[in-house]
C-alpha cells in the first residue's frame, strides 16, 4: 500500500520532562584558581535477597562469600552486602525523617514543634522498614477513600512496628506529601482522620474534575511529577503513572528497599497512558529498589445485569463506573461479560505494577490488612547485595539476574530476589547502520521503549467505497528534545518510523522520515510540543499503528501503539467521517485530501486542549446525503448540523444550526462542514462535545461525541 506522508512539523505551547540515570565522569573547576576537581560515579546494581529454610524461617547468618550473583549467566563480583533486620528495632526513635522533602510536603497540624523534619542519613534508615501509603484519590469514590483510610488507621493503631517509618502521599489535583517518613503514630492517625472523602476523587472513572481548581497550587512535586496543565500531560500520559515515576525517582537515593502500598479504584487501560508510561513506572521503581503493593479499594463487587443506577451519567459519561445499560445484551449475558471484562482490565495494570516490581496485588477483597502483613513479611529480614556489572555495553537490553548460595548445606533453601533490570543505552558511538537497525528492532519489539512519552491520534475520511484516508498525528514534548546551537538558531533532528498492521499482523503501510528542526531560541521550543502529521490509505477494517520516535542527540526513543478502526460506512444510516478538532491551519503542501480546504491544511489538535483565546474548528464530512424529493439539482442535499457542549449532564453552550443544501465535495460525494467556535463563549473546564448531524431528506441522524478541555 502506497504511503502518504504530509511532512508537517508544528510547535504548540507547553512542557514536560523525563529523567534518566547513567554512570558519569565530569571535570569541573574548583574554588582554587587553576585547579580542577575530577568527579566520577559508578552505577552499582542493588539486589534484595531473602533466604528461607524448609520451615520458611529466615536464614540470618550468611556472609558475602556465601552468595554468587550471575548476570546473563556470567558471574559478577559482589562489592557490598548489607543486612537489614527490622526485628532489631525495639523502640520508635527519630519520629520524623525528611526523605520526600523535595516533593514539597504539605504542612500538617499533627507535626509537633519538637518533631521537625531533618535530612535522612544511613544511620537513621538502617534496619528501618520504609512504607509509603499512596492514596490515589483521582480513582476512588468517597466510601472507598474512607475504607482505605480506615485500614491505614487500623494498621497504625494495632500493627505498626517500632521499625516502621511511614509516609503518606496523595494524588488529587496534584501530588502531595501529606506526611514525610515518620514513626509518630499520632501524626499518622491525624492525617488519616483528616482525609476529606469528597476531594479529588473520580477523575479516572469519568467524573468531571473541578473547573475552579487552583491551577497555581504550589504543593506539586516540584522536582518530579508536576501536572503543569499542558495539553500533553493531560491526555498523553496517565498522570497517576507519572506520579509513581516521580515518587520512585525521589526515593532512588535510598539504598534500602521501599514499599509503596498503592490504594486505587482501578486503572483502566484506555490506551491514552499507553504501555510506555507503565513501563517507565516499572523501570523507575526497579532502579529505585521500590516495590508496589497495589490494593483495589473497590473490594468485592456484585456484577448486576444491566449495570447499576449509580453509573448513569449525562452526555459526558460523568456518572462513574458501572453505568446502567440497555438493549438485548441484558438478557443475552453479553452485558454481564462486558462488565467482567471492564473490571478485569482496570485491575490488569495494578497486577503488572506489583508483580514486575517484586510486590503483590490485592484484588477482590474487602479486607486490606493482608497488604500490610505482606509488606512486613517481605521486609522483615533481607540481604542487600551490590555489584558493578562486568557488561560495560550500554545497549539498553534486559539483563537477567540469578542469585545462588555457595554453601552445600543450603541446597534446599528458598532464595528470592529481583530477576533483572534494563541496562542504560549509549547512542553517540553507534554507526548509521546500527541506528537504523535500532529503529527496526524497536518497531518490531513487543516491549515499548520509554525514554520519553509519545502520543498518536488517528482519524478516517472516505475517499472511495473501499478506500479511506487515515490521518495520523504524532506528538513529542519539546522539553525532551536537546538542541545544538548553530549560528542564531537551535537545531535538532528526529527520526520517525511507523507501521500499520491489520488484525493478522500483516503490514498495510509504513512511514520512515527524518524531521529537521531549526527554531530561534527566542521561541522557547523547550516549552512547546512538536507534532508530525502523516497519513495512510486503507480499506475498512481494524488495524494497529505503532510509531517509534528517536531524537538524534542522545538517541533516546519513545514509542506508542494504538488501535485504528476504519469503519465500513456502506451500512451506516448517516455516513460521517471522524470529527477533527483544530485550532490552527497552515499552507497546504499537498492537494486532493480531506484536510486541505481552499489552499489551507487543517492541523489536527491531538489532545483536544484549547486556550480560551483561541478559535476551535470542527471539521467533518457527510457522505452520500439523501436528495430532497422536490430537488432538481443532482448535487442537492439537506443536512443540518451543530455542536452542543456539555458539562456532565448540563448543556453549557450550543452553536447555531448550520444547513447545507449541496454536495460541496463532489469527488468524494461528500458534504463537508467546518464550524468555527470562538472559545470565549465557554468557561474553562472539561466538556463533552456532541456533534449533531441530521440528514433531513433521509430522516436519519447521528450524534458523535468528543472530549474537550478549555484552559
Amino acid at each position: 500500500m502506497k504511503k502518504l506522508v504530509l511532512g508537517s512539523v508544528i510547535a504548540a505551547l507547553l512542557p514536560l520532562n523525563v529523567g534518566s540515570q547513567t554512570p558519569s565522569t565530569s571535570v569541573s573547576p574548583s574554588s582554587s584558581q587553576g585547579q580542577f576537581t575530577l568527579k566520577t560515579s559508578t552505577e552499582v546494581v542493588l539486589v534484595n535477597v531473602t533466604v528461607r529454610d524448609k520451615t520458611d524461617n529466615f536464614i540470618k547468618d550468611l556472609k558475602q562469600q556465601d552468595f554468587s550473583i550471575l548476570e546473563d549467566g556470567k558471574k559478577q563480583e559482589i562489592v557490598s552486602i548489607d543486612v537489614e533486620n527490622t526485628d532489631t528495632v525495639v523502640t520508635a526513635e527519630s519520629p520524623t525523617t525528611q526523605v520526600l522533602g523535595n516533593l514539597t510536603p504539605n504542612p500538617t497540624p499533627a507535626a509537633s514543634a519538637t518533631a521537625k523534619p531533618k535530612p535522612a542519613n544511613e544511620s537513621e534508615l538502617k534496619d528501618r522498614r520504609l512504607i509509603v501509603l499512596f492514596f490515589d484519590l483521582t480513582s476512588m469514590q468517597p466510601e472507598e477513600i474512607e475504607r482505605a483510610a480506615k485500614s491505614a488507621l487500623d494498621y497504625t493503631r494495632e500493627r505498626m512496628a517500632p521499625a516502621d517509618l511511614v509516609s503518606v502521599v496523595t494524588l488529587s489535583n496534584s501530588l502531595k506529601v501529606d506526611l514525610d517518613f515518620t514513626a509518630d503514630k499520632e501524626a499518622l492517625q491525624a492525617v488519616m482522620a483528616g482525609f476529606s472523602s469528597g476531594v479529588g476523587e473520580g477523575f479516572a472513572n469519568g467524573a468531571t474534575p473541578d473547573p475552579n481548581a487552583d491551577a497555581t497550587d504550589t504543593s506539586d512535586a516540584a522536582a518530579g511529577f508536576t501536572p503543569d496543565e499542558t495539553e500533553y500531560n493531560i491526555f498523553n500520559t496517565d498522570r497517576r503513572l507519572q506520579a509513581l515515576v516521580s515518587l520512585a525517582n525521589d526515593l532512588s537515593g535510598i539504598a534500602q528497599r521501599k514499599s509503596v502500598i498503592y490504594f486505587s479504584g482501578g486503572m483502566q487501560r484506555t490506551g491514552v497512558e499507553n504501555q510506555t508510561q507503565l513501563r517507565a513506572a516499572i523501570n523507575a521503581a526497579t532502579r529505585a529498589n521500590l516495590s508496589f503493593y497495589t490494593v483495589d479499594v473497590r473490594g468485592l463487587e456484585a456484577v448486576i445485569p444491566g449495570g447499576n443506577a449509580a453509573g448513569s451519567g449525562g452526555p459526558g459519561g460523568a456518572g462513574g463506573r458501572g453505568g446502567g445499560g440497555g438493549g438485548t445484551s441484558v438478557y443475552s449475558g453479553r452485558g454481564v461479560l462486558s462488565q467482567y471484562d471492564t473490571n478485569f482490565a482496570s485491575q490488569e495494570t495494578l497486577v503488572t505494577l506489583a508483580t514486575d516490581t517484586g510486590g503483590r496485588a490485592f484484588l477482590d477483597t474487602n479486607d486490606f490488612a493482608p497488604a500490610f502483613t505482606k509488606v512486613h513479611e517481605d521486609t522483615s529480614f533481607y540481604y542487600l547485595l551490590g555489584y558493578i556489572s562486568s557488561n560495560s555495553q550500554k545497549d539498553g537490553r534486559y539483563r537477567r539476574i540469578t542469585v545462588r548460595l555457595n554453601r552445600p548445606d543450603l541446597k534446599d533453601a528458598k532464595v528470592e530476589f529481583r530477576k533483572g533490570y534494563y541496562a542504560e543505552a549509549d547512542f553517540q558511538h553507534s554507526t548509521k547502520e546500527s541506528r537504523e537497525q535500532q529503529l527496526q528492532e524497536q518497531i518490531t519489539s513487543e516491549v515499548p521503549t520509554t525514554d520519553f512519552p509519545v502520543y498518536v491520534s488517528t482519524g478516517y475520511f472516505r475517499m472511495a467505497d473501499n478506500r479511506y484516508f487515515v490521518p495520523v498525528s504524532v506528538v513529542v514534548p519539546g522539553s525532551q528534545i536537546p538542541f545544538t546551537r548553530a549560528s542564531e538558531q537551535d537545531r535538532a533532528t528526529l527520526d520517525l518510523i511507523a507501521v500499520m498492521r491489520d488484525e493478522a499482523k500483516r503490514p498495510f503501510g509504513t512511514i520512515r522520515d527524518t524531521v529537521k528542526l531549526a527554531v530561534n531560541t527566542s521561541q522557547e521550543v523547550q516549552r512547546k510540543n512538536v507534532q508530525y502529521d502523516g497519513a495512510f490509505l486503507l480499506p475498512p477494517g481494524k488495524y494497529t499503528v505503532k510509531f517509534v520516535v528517536r531524537e538524534n542527540q542522545t538517541g533516546r526513543m519513545g514509542s506508542f501503539e494504538a488501535g485504528v478502526n476504519v469503519p465500513d460506512l456502506k451500512a451506516a444510516p448517516v455516513k460521517i467521517s471522524s470529527v477533527v478538532l483544530s485550532n490552527q491551519k497552515q499552507p497546504a503542501k499537498q492537494k486532493n485530501h480531506p484536510l486541505v480546504r481552499e489552499g489551507a491544511e487543517i492541523v489536527p489538535n491531538v489532545t483536544h486542549v484549547f486556550s480560551s483565546g483561541q478559535h476551535l474548528y470542527f471539521y467533518y464530512e457527510v457522505y452520500d446525503p439523501a436528495k430532497p424529493a422536490d430537488a432538481t439539482d443532482k448535487a442537492a442535499a439537506r443536512v443540518l448540523t451543530n455542536v452542543a457542549f456539555y458539562k456532565g449532564a448540563v448543556k453549557s453552550y450550543e452553536t447555531p444550526l448550520v444547513e447545507a443544501d449541496q454536495v460541496n465535495v463532489p469527488e468524494r460525494k461528500a458534504t463537508a462542514f467546518e464550524l468555527d467556535v470562538p472559545l470565549t463563549e465557554l468557561k474553562p473546564g472539561f466538556y463533552t462535545c456532541q456533534v449533531n448531524v441530521v440528514d433531513d431528506a433521509a430522516g436519519k441522524f447521528v450524534f458523535p461525541r468528543v472530549p474537550l478541555l478549555v484552559r
